[in-house]
């Protein structure tokens, strides 16, 4: 079978590429082991952040830094035999966590998140799945004033500098918001900007739908099984080998399977995740995305139940899982709000893909003709698909591309 591209990784970005690609006019094979959005992009908080101007850095107080090493919080958790293999990643990390270089990440980063809800919008409205859509943002609730004053200037700076809107919540107005929260809570923030997804699965799912609609083939296949070939690349997948011109790897926390044998080397660390369901006591319900600041830890009203999701674990990535975030995550989740039975058999997990400058790895390689590269979103995986899918398609056809996609480039690994 041949192709104009392999897409490899059926997640959200893999996804909305091969889709961007199809909408092209481009003849597509999307391959993955699993049916498509099952792996890190099933488990997410379900957001479309736009106010997510700036990326997750990791803590420059050395205080803080103490109290994560403590290993008890919600917000994340590490693994210690995990710490040598992952010392690379974290040290580098922490390095462009420095205010300066944040800022200047936040700076690069930003068009990006700029323009997800739009480029999310043309593919909603395509595929008919505006009912998977809530358009009224999330909100932060706060146990403390210093923390609901440090977020509130936070929120300031964004509005002034990136032009992403705000509303400060009262403990009155906020009660009125969730009635069912518990009264611990001194008011709240709510990001008017994001949109909120009810089942990430089923957008994926509408996504890969509208992507077959336009001829696009969705094959089970082992990315590592990718070869150079006279004229392309070649993968076994379904009951043969698919060749193509130009293939774009897009498996996330999977991606070095690929990369590594080619010669790339990216420092791409992992954040693991989990996630549970549950149903509501009663009558009780939870109205919209709710972050419990302090704690760190997500309520999500979706359409499987209140979906609870946790912080960062910092482990080797096919490591056993250790929901232990989620037990204590779950523990005072019952405190604020009337929580029924878990709705899951176990505790779903997942495998954030993070470089240590927080921006994704976007744009051709540099020594392999015809070969892309689409992963490293970290916690934004789910709001960047679109985007990327749209400017790695433009590039790839000789387009301007949406945005200057330069600071995403594969270079700057070395």
């Amino acid at each position: 079978m041949t192709a104009d591209a392999i897409v490899l990784g059926a997640g959200i970005i893999g996804v909305s590429t091969a889709l961007q690609l199809a909408r092209r006019g481009k003849s597509v094979v999307l391959v993955d082991r699993k049916e498509p959005g099952l792996e890190t992009s099933y488990g997410n908080a379900g957001l479309i952040q736009r106010e997510g101007v700036v990326p997750y850095g990791f803590p420059q107080q050395f205080g803080l830094i103490l109290r994560y090493a403590l290993n008890n919080r919600i917000d994340a958790h590490f693994h210690w035999r995990a710490i040598p293999q992952v010392s690379s990643f974290l040290a580098k990390y922490w390095w462009h966590s420095n205010l300066s270089r944040h800022q200047l990440i936040a700076r690069a980063y930003a068009p990006l998140i700029e323009h997800s809800i739009a480029t999310h919008n043309e593919l909603i409205e395509e595929a008919g799945a505006q009912d998977l859509i809530a358009k009224d943002g999330w909100t932060e609730v706060f146990r403390t004033n210093a923390k609901q004053d440090g977020e509130f200037r936070e929120a300031e700076r964004l509005n002034k500098e990136y032009g992403v809107a705000f509303k400060r919540l009262s403990p009155g107005e906020l009660a009125e918001q969730e009635p069912n929260l518990s009264g611990d809570f001194v008011g709240g923030l709510r990001w008017e900007d994001p949109w909120s997804v009810k089942d990430p699965l089923a957008l994926t799912r509408a996504y890969v739908k509208l992507f077959e609609s336009l001829g696009g083939r969705v094959l089970k296949g082992d990315a590592k099984s990718l070869s150079k070939t006279a004229t392309g690349w070649q993968v076994v997948a379904g009951d043969g080998l698919i060749q193509a011109k130009d293939v774009v790897v897009a498996l996330g926390p999977w991606s070095d399977t690929v990369t590594k044998p080619l010669g790339y080397n990216f420092l791409v660390g992992v954040k693991r995740g989990y996630h549970m369901h549950y149903a509501a006591k009663g009558n009780a319900k939870l109205n919209g995305w709710t972050m419990d600041a302090e704690r760190g830890y997500f309520l999500a009203p979706m359409n499987q139940g209140i979906r609870l999701t946790t912080g960062a674990e910092f482990a080797r990535r096919d490591a056993p899982k250790t929901p232990v975030q989620l037990a204590r995550a779950e523990a005072v989740a019952r405190e604020i709000f009337p929580l029924g039975e878990r709705l899951d058999q176990e505790p779903w997990m997942g495998a954030r893909p993070c470089t240590p400058d927080m921006m994704p790895v976007i744009g051709k390689a540099p020594r392999h003709q015809g070969l892309w590269f689409a992963f490293g979103h970290a916690h934004h995986g789910l709001t960047l698909g679109p985007v990327t899918g749209q400017v790695i398609a433009e590039a790839m056809t000789g387009e301007k591309t949406l945005i200057d996609i330069s600071a995403y480039r594969p270079e700057r690994f070395g």
